[in-house]
């Protein structure tokens, strides 16, 4: 379970990214970077909820709960800082690590 807070909390900020990043001088420049950008955005927020679903299930409630207000708080932490060129390869990054712990937590 000590990966289930901080893979909320990567695909939270990845998809958040995503959402956020309409303006196409944000997005990357190649189409299929761009395809691959907007599929692990949305990917990362169904995982999200998925693992929050998952964990109001398996885990005391306040488990999930306490998810939902980290990724709330770095979310806001990170809208914060700005919009910064580095969104696009930070949200995929994020995004792929938060698929790998949640994978972790859902295998185990």
């Amino acid at each position: 379970m000590r990966f289930y807070f901080p893979a909320l909390l990567a695909l939270a900020v990845a998809a958040m990214i995503e959402a956020r990043s309409t303006d196409p001088g944000l997005r990357p420049a190649s189409r299929f970077g761009d395809r691959l950008f907007m599929v692990l955005g949305r990917g990362a927020f169904g995982l999200w909820l998925a693992l929050l679903g998952w964990g109001f299930w398996q885990l005391n409630w306040w488990g999930p709960l306490a998810g939902v207000i980290g990724s709330l708080a770095l979310n806001a932490l990170v809208l914060r800082a700005g919009v910064m060129r580095s969104w696009p390869a930070l949200s995929e990054a994020l995004a792929i690590a938060g698929a790998a712990m949640a994978s972790v937590v859902l295998l185990s």
